[in-house]
């Protein structure tokens, strides 16, 4: 039975063009962002029988930036290249429209459309929308931040700690992000030094464990300047705060976890957002919005991992199908941003 459902859809499936969008059109749903939750969501709404298109800056969002992907279920080691062009294949085998390059510049809406607005000027409807463009780690914007990034520098503990199995490693932070990653990688590596500019702004339960590891050090009131290296990093270059004094600390590796920015474009405006600047969403992803949904790392779900953000996307595209299946023209209140 499962096996003939997906020839009969796979049949009923319009012969779009994969990236053919017409602007003229009502889409029942657009989605935002082609990283794992948007082409996730698009999957899934495909397979509901919407009609849907993805506009996304990149195809493949930050998995581009990733350099190996080993812990998302049924795939022991991949490239997260490698990784989003499986992704985009399945998505692009039930012919789903995706536009790249296709930053959304505007938003609006007027009796139950949304309409999105393109830095080229094109503007397109739906009916719903979901938008998951992501975040991007916070940097130090160091010198030699850049140069090494993925040659030693790092942003995920959770993603990259086996990397650096019974290696020297630093974490830059000093809020509840850095101190997990600090006993994460303890577990692992054969030292680690915490380092942070000024004093911790982690919870007193999770610093209180911090000092009782052994494998960790801790310098506060300490400055990262540059990152130093030949063709991978080999040491920071740090100075103390109280005396001035700098010197280099050998290292094979430096994590960044001073926190995330999400990537929210014209919609930080109308969403209600956290402290953070996260979109705020309920259990099906519904934003403050009627009709506009939100899913995956620029939203308020923790724990920024790739497997979440797929999860979060099928959930998001679901709970939109659902508020399709009631839609109809309403008079609303309009609500526009730029």
């Amino acid at each position: 039975m499962a096996f003939q459902f997906q020839v009969d859809l796979k049949k009923n499936l319009s012969p779009l063009s994969p990236t053919a969008l017409n602007p003229e059109k009502l889409y029942d749903l657009l989605i935002v962002g082609g990283g794992p939750a948007g082409l996730n969501a698009a999957l899934y709404a495909r397979r509901k029988g919407l009609d849907i298109a993805v506009l996304t800056v990149r195809k493949g969002g930050q998995l581009l930036d990733t350099s190996s992907v080993d812990n998302y279920l049924g795939i022991s080691l991949q490239t997260g290249e490698k990784l989003a062009e499986e992704f985009l294949q399945h998505v692009e085998a039930l012919h789903v429209p995706i536009l790249e390059d296709a930053e959304v510049a505007a938003y609006s809406s007027l009796d139950g459309v949304h309409y999105l607005t393109l830095l080229s000027g094109v503007t397109y409807q739906a009916k719903a929308v979901i938008i998951a463009t992501g975040s991007k780690p916070r940097h130090l914007n160091i010198p030699g931040e850049d140069r090494f990034a993925g040659k030693g520098v790092a942003y995920c503990a959770i993603c990259d700690a086996p990397l650096f199995k019974g290696k020297d490693v630093l974490i830059a932070g000093g809020g509840n992000s850095a101190v997990e990653s600090a006993l994460d990688l303890a577990k692992v590596a054969h030292h680690v030094q915490l380092i942070h500019r000024s004093q911790f702004r982690a919870d007193k339960i999770l610093v209180d464990k911090l000092y009782q590891e052994e494998k960790i050090a801790i310098r506060l009131e300490t400055e990262i300047l540059e990152v130093l290296g030949d063709s991978a990093l080999r040491a920071v270059k740090v100075r103390d705060k109280a005396t001035g004094k700098e010197e280099e600390i050998t290292a094979d590796g430096l994590f960044i976890e001073i926190g995330h920015i999400p990537n929210l474009g014209p919609f930080h405006q109308v969403l209600q957002l956290n402290a953070q600047g996260e979109i705020l969403v309920d259990e099906k992803n519904r934003t403050n919005l009627p009709g506009v949904f939100a899913a995956g790392d620029v939203t308020q779900i923790p724990y920024k991992q790739i497997i979440l953000a797929a999860s979060d996307g099928a959930k998001a595209a679901l709970a939109a199908n659902e508020y399709l299946n009631t839609w109809k023209p309403h008079a609303a209140a309009p609500s526009t941003t730029k």
